[in-house]
């Protein structure tokens, strides 16, 4: 049965039409209307998130895990509208849409087992030394404390996952905060389906209406007035780096600073080692082909660069991607402006001195084909603009002519999300170099594989040094991800019965 929108916003428990409307995009299917996102409604949004977040705030960690689940059951509840209308708005395959909601059930139901647990809140306790000279010591404990209202930005490339009740909202929730959502025009339909799930588990599990809001698509000022209003405590945005940098700069204004967690984007170079290459070389370039393939490349772990030496060994390497990127089609990409985008990004490419073209292809609408150029290490750190992501199937090869040229390029990246050895055994030795600078500049480094998959468990770093987000020390994946939106309160002498439910 298909699902029939009704276009309104959540905002604390009630759907909330409006005058104006704007229409969906989809890249199959029909469009339909949906309200647009005011200044009142953030306003109306972020008083209700305060008013429950006095209650919601001081739940015990088995109340909010009840509730993490119940959000996971609802979701999955409505398994079929979702995947209908979450293919036709973002052009995903079901296949995809249908992994990402069971990725974004799982890390709800994740952090709820994580806070059951009660190692998030690292508990300390310095027991009082009255006997003690020169002066006794009172009794201390520490616990970390939600921080209040949360303001979460939906991702264009990331309908379920990272969006409405994505990584974001459900470290939020599980830390004990509140959170209004500001949902992504490319796909108001699939937020909308998430937010009823999530108004559902409201009602079951008798939270405060207002822990949760949802505010459709609107002009930049709704989205300058969520970071800008004095009741939101911090912000999580993954997005493009000029959007996240201009909403960072935003927080950093307000007469209360507040922290701003935005995953920017990152080329997640790939590093290519000799003996690897002499002994694999052909089967490196078809999956790193398929890597930057993967989901018309639109992923923020696409492993956008491949540093690899020069010379014959090298160059198979490079023919072999070639060959493979030849046969993958044109894919429908998320949205007209990201499509739009990918086109710009390539076109930085096409005529630069010192950059040859390897494969080139030219789309037009909301397609995207793949395109490989290469150039060599010295005219990449000259020119700036090679270092920049484009978001989609582009791939650049970098070549270099010896170990100490690719160290002196890896010291040249940015900040990155992830970093890839590609090695053998006996490449162990350069690999052992290159260690302290990529941990210096990537929140992952990852040996023989691809960075394209992003675990959701305790270990995963889903961040990384500025550009590649703004908080080098979170990540916006796996259970550390609670660590956010938490303080340390330290409490002197405080009686039991006066200290935080999970103390």
């Amino acid at each position: 049965m298909t699902y029939e929108t009704h276009g309104k916003h959540l905002i604390a428990g009630e759907w909330v039409g409006g005058s104006q409307t704007f229409a969906s995009q989809p890249a199959h299917g029909p469009a339909r209307d949906f309200s647009v996102g005011t200044v009142d409604l953030v306003d109306r949004a972020c008083q209700a998130a305060e008013e429950a977040f006095w209650s919601y705030g001081y739940t015990t960690a088995a109340e909010r895990a009840a509730f993490l689940n119940a959000i996971a059951d609802e979701i999955e509840a409505r398994a079929e509208a979702i995947t209908e209308i979450g293919s036709q708005e973002s052009g995903l395959p079901e296949g995809r849409l249908q992994g990402e909601r069971g990725r974004t059930t799982g890390q709800l139901r994740l952090f709820a087992e994580h806070i059951l647990k009660g190692d998030y809140l690292d508990k300390r306790h310095d027991p009082a030394l009255p006997d003690r000279a020169p002066l006794p010591r009172p009794d201390l404990k520490m616990v970390q404390r939600p921080i209040g209202p949360v303001a979460v930005f939906g991702a264009s490339n990331f309908p379920l996952a990272f969006s409405t009740a994505g990584g974001d909202t459900a470290a939020a929730l599980a830390a004990g905060c509140p959170v209004v959502v500001k949902g992504h025009s490319a796909h108001p339909g699939t937020g909308e389906i998430i937010s009823e799930a999530i108004h559902a588990a409201i009602a079951k599990t008798g939270m405060h209406p207002g822990v949760f809001s949802n505010i459709q698509g609107g002009r930049r000022d709704v989205g300058t007035a969520l970071v800008q209003h004095p009741l939101i405590k911090a912000v999580g945005f993954t997005g493009s780096l000029g959007g996240g940098r201009a909403l960072f700069d935003l927080c950093a204004q307000r007469p209360e600073p507040i922290p701003f967690f935005g995953e920017l984007g990152s080329v997640n170079p790939m590093f290519v080692l000799p003996e690897a290459t002499a002994a694999r070389g052909a089967a490196i370039g078809e999956g790193w082909a398929g890597s930057l393939t993967m989901g018309a490349g639109q992923f923020c772990t696409n492993p956008g660069i491949a540093v690899v030496m020069a010379g014959p060994e090298g160059d198979a390497l490079v023919a072999a991607a070639a060959e493979a990127l030849k046969a993958v089609g044109p894919q429908v990409m998320l949205t007209d402006g990201i499509a739009a985008a990918y086109k710009d990004g390539k076109s930085r490419f096409d005529g630069r001195n010192a950059v040859q073209p390897l494969l080139t292809n030219a789309d037009e609408g909301r397609n995207a084909s793949p395109n490989l150029y290469e150039t060599d290490a010295a005219s990449y750190l000259q020119d700036h603009a090679l270092g920049e992501e484009v978001f989609g199937p582009l791939g650049l090869v970098v070549r270099v002519s010896d170990p100490d040229e690719m160290e002196t390029l890896a010291k040249g990246f940015e900040g990155q999300l992830t970093c890839t050895l590609q090695m053998d055994e006996g490449d162990t030795a350069l690999a052992a170099r290159l260690m302290p600078v990529l941990e210096r500049k990537a929140g992952r480094v990852l040996a023989n594989g691809f960075p394209t998959g992003v675990e959701v468990c305790d270990a995963m770093v889903h961040g990384g040094p500025y550009p590649a987000s703004t908080n080098f020390g979170a990540t916006s994946v796996g259970t550390l991800s609670i660590r956010r939106f938490l303080r340390p309160v330290s409490y002197q002498n405080i009686p039991d019965a006066l200290m935080p439910a999970d103390h």
